[in-house]
């Protein structure tokens, strides 16, 4: 309705507006001016963009109103809006104050303008009591204008650490007066306010590592704050000195130690931005690339200085740090103990050698600890304050070992006394003499003395001397003395060298021809222990196996088994020599072989062939009387002259009751001759006339009847076959007899059942 009214009657405001400035000047005030208000002036602000609403004066409507703006600087008013309370005029020019309106007498600006700022004139005209009356109001009207984002500016962005860098917050616009904050964020790490920086400029002199990071300002008037967007300052510095770290056991003065087969790690970090690029170096030598250097498994070759160089690539300056590692390793094994004895007190010496650097080694033993020190440490201890079972401990320690590594030693007596003997050396050239002790921790220590004179030097647990075969050595003592620091007094031991003595179980020994017999001899005494051999009746020594002899040693016994005793070869004298290095000594004993009775003749009582002169049937008899243990029947190829062959066995395992054997294997071509032995164990009796085998004389009764058995049966089979053949095929054999006919009768009427008479003649030729 307002825009309606205002647009059909804007004529009519024209001279509204020379009505309001005829009152103004006619209410006494002529001399009123934009600067010299007589009333008080008004101020208001408002917010460019925003709206604002100027109020004209307070009371009544009034009849008219007249808004003018008076820009800064300018004293003549400019129309703006004017109303009579039903039309509206809005001057054209008004748009530059934003979006211009009346609301009753006030003046309504929305979208404001910075154009806005400045004076503003109402002047209304009110009738009270018939008469016209005219007042003004002066509002002072401010357009702020917020401030914009602002943004972060760097004289240079990426400086060298030592140069200089202006930082500027810079706003596009905004009413004054405005202030700056400033905020700086290093790398992982939370935003800090620069509380006492409140300028747009912010002045990094010199700049440092400790700039470097986002920064951030802010920016604020009576109107709004903003904050700009983050900005990344890099400083450009570095490397610094590295700093290499080891991650291992332990410091040493020089640097750090690992143990050996361990994973070494070496971290290297240097201050660096950019960030460094690393090298490892190994006495000069490069060994890895990159800021960790990895040993998997150390060894001790990897002992030695390693360097960490630091790079710069940005500014091409370089830095370095030199360490040296050191990789200890053990000894191998674990310590050794030992104890040496010595007059009355015992030596214990404790060893490990090796590793690096060397294990240390302490003592510990019944009172308490004993010495210390690396490798190789000895402790002596009298004897007399020990007891059988003392313990020392000798304990080991290592850098490189999480646990301690010990060996032990128990201190004990030796069992029982030293035993003493003698040995023969070098066919008795030489006598040993030895004496043994054993057992016993640490071993017990032996001598030889020969009455109060030492032979030789002393030996542990053992104790041999060599002396020279002579013959007064026989009846000789010998003392071999033992000394132990837990032994007291000292044990002994003694031997006396002797000549052998022997004896013989029987001084004359029979036996028959083929038997076996034993030859015994003992030696009683003897020092050093003799050797036992036998001779034979040509008084060479009898060796084992040779001859049928067969030589068993029984203790001190020295048998001699003679097998198959023949007289020829084994009868005689035979002596047992007794022999050691300071004498011998012999027995004889008397060998008989014994034949056995010679056993009856015998003679061949028949001799004929069988199996086409192949085999002989041989028979004999037995003439007297005697022992028998059996026969032995000899051939040969019967040659007349001095050509004949010698005679073979044909048969030796005929028992004595037998009185025939069949013999085989021969040849037909050929004419043996045999004979026949009688046996008594190895005594064969004369041998038979020889005789060679005839052919059997003929007998033809019992061939014949074979024959004729044999046709019997043969004839029987044939008949009873050829019999069952005709029963079934009559028409193949013909009637032996001829049928009579009757008068009458009829042939063919005749019966054809009729039995046929079959005669079948058979032979038989025996």
């Amino acid at each position: 309705m307002l825009g309606q009214r205002t647009w059909h009657r804007s004529s009519s405001l024209p001279w509204l507006v020379h009505l309001c400035l005829l009152l103004l000047r006619a209410s006494g005030h002529p001399g009123l001016s934009p600067r010299t208000p007589a009333e008080e002036v008004t101020s208001i602000q408002g917010v460019r963009g925003g709206s604002v609403e100027l109020a004209c004066g307070s009371g009544p409507a009034p009849l008219m109103v007249l808004w003018s703006f008076i820009p800064p600087g300018s004293p003549v008013p400019q129309p703006v809006a004017v109303t009579d309370g039903v039309a509206t005029k809005v001057e054209a020019t008004a748009s530059a104050l934003g979006s211009v309106s009346l609301r009753n007498s006030s003046l309504v600006l929305q979208e404001l303008r910075e154009g806005a700022h400045g004076h503003f004139l109402c002047q209304a005209l009110h009738s009270a009591d018939g008469q016209l009356r005219a007042t003004y109001s002066y509002l002072s009207l401010a357009v702020l204008v917020p401030v914009s984002k602002p943004w972060v500016q760097f004289s240079d962005p990426s400086p060298v650490e030592g140069s200089s860098v202006v930082a500027t917050c810079t706003v596009r616009e905004g009413t004054l007066p405005v202030t700056f904050a400033w905020q700086h964020q290093a790398p992982q790490s939370p935003g800090k306010a620069l509380v006492e920086i409140t300028e747009p400029l912010l002045w990094l002199d010199p700049v440092n590592r400790t700039h470097l990071g986002w920064y951030m300002c802010s920016a604020h008037n009576t109107v709004n704050r903003l904050s700009s967007t983050s900005a990344f300052l890099d400083v450009i510095y570095g490397p610094d000195k590295p700093v290499i770290t080891v991650d291992t056991l332990g410091l040493t003065e020089e640097g750090f130690w690992a143990s050996e087969r361990e994973e070494v790690t070496l971290s290297c970090l240097a201050a660096s931005n950019p960030p460094s690029h690393y090298v490892w170096l190994r006495e000069d030598t490069q060994v890895h690339s990159g800021p960790t250097y990895i040993i998997a498994s150390a060894s001790r070759s990897h002992t030695g200085l390693y360097t960490c160089l630091a790079h710069n690539r940005h500014l091409d300056t370089r830095t370095q740090t030199t360490v040296q590692l050191t990789v200890y390793y053990p000894p191998e094994g674990q310590p050794s103990c030992a104890v040496l004895p010595s007059l009355r007190a015992v030596t214990l010496p404790c060893t490990w050698p090796g590793g690096f650097p060397p294990a240390q080694l302490q003592w510990e033993g019944p009172q308490g600890s004993g010495p210390a020190a690396p490798s190789h440490v000895t402790w002596s201890h009298t004897a007399t304050q020990l007891s059988n079972g003392s313990i020392f401990t000798c304990t080991g320690q290592h850098p490189a070992l999480a646990l301690s590594t010990l060996c032990r030693i128990t201190l004990w007596e030796p069992f029982w006394n030293p035993t003493c003997w003698t040995t023969a050396l070098l066919e008795d050239q030489f006598i040993m003499l030895s004496c043994k002790w054993p057992g016993g921790e640490p071993p017990a220590m032996l001598g030889w003395l020969d009455g109060e004179q030492p032979l030789g030097s002393n030996g542990s647990s053992l104790a041999i001397h060599l002396l020279q075969a002579q013959d007064d050595l026989a009846g000789r003592e010998f003392t071999c003395r033992g000394t132990h620091p837990l032994r007291s007094p000292d044990p002994q031991c003694q031997l006396q060298l002797e000549a052998p003595q022997l004896a013989v179980a029987e001084s004359l020994v029979s036996v028959l021809e083929g038997g076996e017999a034993i030859l015994k001899c003992v030696l009683q005494r003897g020092m050093p222990p003799a050797q036992l051999l036998w001779l034979g009746p040509q008084l060479q020594q009898v060796e084992q196996g040779a001859s049928g002899f067969a030589l068993h040693t029984e203790g001190a016994w020295l048998r001699l088994h003679i097998q198959h005793a023949d007289p020829a070869r084994h009868k005689g004298t035979y002596q047992c020599v007794a022999r050691n290095a300071v004498g011998s000594q012999h027995e004889n004993v008397q060998l008989e072989v014994l034949r056995y009775p010679a056993p009856p003749n015998v003679t061949i009582s028949r001799l004929t062939y069988a199996r086409h002169r192949r085999e002989v049937q041989l028979q004999w008899a037995v003439e007297g009387s005697g022992n028998l243990t059996g026969f032995l029947v000899q051939r040969r190829a019967s040659v007349p002259g001095p050509a004949a062959t010698s005679w073979e066995t044909a048969a030796s395992d005929i028992e004595p009751q037998s009185r025939g054997r069949r013999l085989g294997g021969l040849d037909p071509g050929v004419l043996y001759a045999f004979r026949i032995l009688a046996l008594n164990h190895h005594t064969a009796g004369l041998p038979s006339a020889v005789k060679t085998p005839v052919d059997p004389p003929f007998n033809a009764y019992p061939a014949v009847l074979a024959a004729a058995g044999t046709g019997i049966v043969a004839a029987t089979v044939a008949s009873l076959l050829l019999f069952q053949y005709a029963v079934r095929h009559p028409e193949t054999f013909p009637c032996t007899e001829t049928a009579v006919a009757t008068p009458g009768s009829d042939p063919a009427q005749e019966s054809s059942d009729a039995p046929i008479n079959v005669t079948i003649t058979v032979t038989a030729t025996p």
